[in-house]
C-alpha cells in the first residue's frame, strides 16, 4: 500500500465508485435490508473471545521470533500525534524519528506512516518526502465526528490536498447504534470518493458500540463501503484497542475476503503501548486471519509511546542489558 504522492503532481481523477461486491448489493438498498444483513450476521459469543484471547496472550515468543516480532511491529507503526498543541515542529521531530527509530542502528526498519491532523499533513510529506513512509491524516471532524456531512467531505479533500495519502476517518456513531446503516454507509462511500487516490481507514470508535456484535456489523458496514482498513478507535475513548475487539474484527476481514475476494486492513490503536501488547497483536493476526495480514500493507498499530518501548527491547535482544529511557527520544 506504500506510495507516496507528490504535492506539485495535477489532482488525480476521482476513481469510479467501489461498488460493494455483486452478493451484497441488494443488502445495501435500504435500512431494512442493511439492518436484516447486519443482524444476521453470526453472533459474537464474548466469552469465548475473552477465553480465547486469553490464551492467545500466553504465548511465548522467544529469541529470533521474538526479534522478527519486533521488527516487524516497527514496521507497522503509525507514529502519531493529535493533540490541540502540536506543531510543525512536532511533526518534524515525529517524521525523523519514523526515517530513524533508532539513529544508532541503521538495521532498524522505519514505521509505516505518520499520522496528523489534516492541516499538519503538508508538513510531514515535506519531512518525509522520498522516503515511502505514508502520511495519514485524521479527518471528518476526528475525533468525535459531529459535524455535517458536507463539513466532513471538506475536511478529508483538504488533508487530500495538503499531501495526505492516507484517511482515517470516524463513522457517525449515533446514526449506526440508532439504526441508520444506511446514512453510515452513505457518508463512507462518499468519503472514499473524496479521497481520490488515498487509502481510507475507518475508524469504528469500538468502545462506544457497546457490543462485540455491533464490532462485527460495524466492520462489515465499513468493508461494504469500500474502506481500505478498519481501525478500532481515535485513542480518545476508553476501552480503545482491546484483544477481543481486534479478534472480532480479525474474523470479519478474514471471512469478508474468503466471501468477496477483496482484502481489508485492520488497525488497532489506542492503548498498545508495551513490546508484550504489540506481539499479542501480532500472534492473533496470525492465529485467526493468517499470516497474509503480517504486513504494513494489512495491518497497522496506531501509537504514539509504543515505538520506544520496542526500541528498548530491540536493544536488550542487541546488546543483552537493558537501556534507561534516555537511550529513546522522547515524543
Amino acid at each position: 500500500m506504500t506510495h507516496v504522492l507528490d504535492p506539485g503532481a495535477p489532482a488525480a481523477a476521482v476513481p469510479p465508485r467501489r461498488e460493494p461486491p455483486a452478493p451484497y448489493r441488494d443488502v445495501t438498498r435500504s435500512d431494512a435490508a442493511f439492518r436484516a444483513f447486519l443482524h444476521g450476521l453470526p453472533g459474537v459469543d464474548q466469552v469465548g473471545a475473552e477465553a480465547r484471547t486469553a490464551v492467545l496472550a500466553t504465548r511465548s515468543i522467544k529469541t529470533t521470533a521474538k526479534a522478527w516480532a519486533i521488527d516487524t511491529a516497527i514496521s507497522m507503526i503509525d507514529l502519531t500525534t493529535l493533540e490541540g498543541a502540536d506543531t510543525p515542529g512536532k511533526v518534524r521531530s515525529l517524521a525523523a524519528k519514523a526515517r530513524r527509530p533508532d539513529p544508532t542502528d541503521p538495521t532498524c526498519p522505519p514505521v509505516a506512516a505518520v499520522c496528523v491532523y489534516g492541516d499538519l499533513a503538508g508538513v510531514a510529506r515535506e519531512a518525509l518526502s522520498g522516503t515511502g513512509i505514508n502520511v495519514a491524516a485524521v479527518a471528518t471532524a476526528f475525533p468525535s465526528g459531529r459535524a455535517s456531512r458536507a463539513v466532513k467531505l471538506a475536511d478529508v479533500r483538504d488533508a487530500v490536498a495538503n499531501g495526505a495519502d492516507e484517511i482515517d476517518m470516524v463513522i457517525d456513531r449515533g446514526a449506526f447504534l440508532a439504526g441508520r446503516h444506511r446514512d453510515v454507509y452513505d457518508e463512507i462511500v462518499a468519503v472514499r470518493e473524496a479521497c481520490g487516490d488515498a487509502h481510507l481507514k475507518v475508524i469504528l470508535e469500538t468502545g462506544e458500540l457497546v457490543t462485540l456484535d455491533n464490532v462485527r456489523r460495524a466492520s462489515w458496514l465499513a468493508m461494504l463501503a469500500g474502506g481500505d482498513f478498519i481501525k478500532t478507535s481515535t485513542g480518545k475513548i476508553s476501552p480503545a484497542a482491546t484483544l477481543p475487539v481486534c479478534l472480532v474484527m480479525m474474523e470479519a476481514v478474514r471471512d469478508f475476503r474468503a466471501a468477496t475476494g477483496r482484502q481489508v486492513g485492520v488497525k488497532p490503536a489506542g492503548g498498545i503501548r508495551t513490546t508484550k501488547d504489540a506481539i499479542r497483536h501480532l500472534v492473533l493476526v496470525n492465529e485467526v486471519a493468517g499470516p497474509d495480514w503480517l504486513t504494513p500493507d494489512w495491518f497497522r498499530i496506531g501509537a504514539s509511546s509504543l515505538l520506544n518501548d520496542l526500541l528498548l527491547q530491540r536493544q536488550k535482544l542487541h546488546t543483552g542489558h537493558y537501556s534507561g529511557p534516555d537511550h529513546v527520544s522522547v515524543d
